[in-house]
């Protein structure tokens, strides 16, 4: 058996991760932090789906 394993956590490993995240952050930011991580993907997302401006134009300021 290898002393290292690789993979993702047990249930245990997640437990202590999430007890871990309400020590240093509390309970009221988690929310907060989760509500910018959800914007910044959205705000990513939005902009993978915009055109790329055409070679022909130039570039608007």
């Amino acid at each position: 058996m290898s002393v290292i394993a690789l993979g993702m956590p047990g249930p245990f490993e997640w437990v202590f991760i999430f007890l871990i995240v309400i020590v240093l952050f509390g309970a009221r930011r988690i929310p907060e932090i989760f509500e910018a991580m959800g914007k910044g993907v959205k705000t990513f997302r939005d902009a993978q789906r915009e055109e790329p401006p055409s070679k022909d134009e130039p570039p608007t300021p």
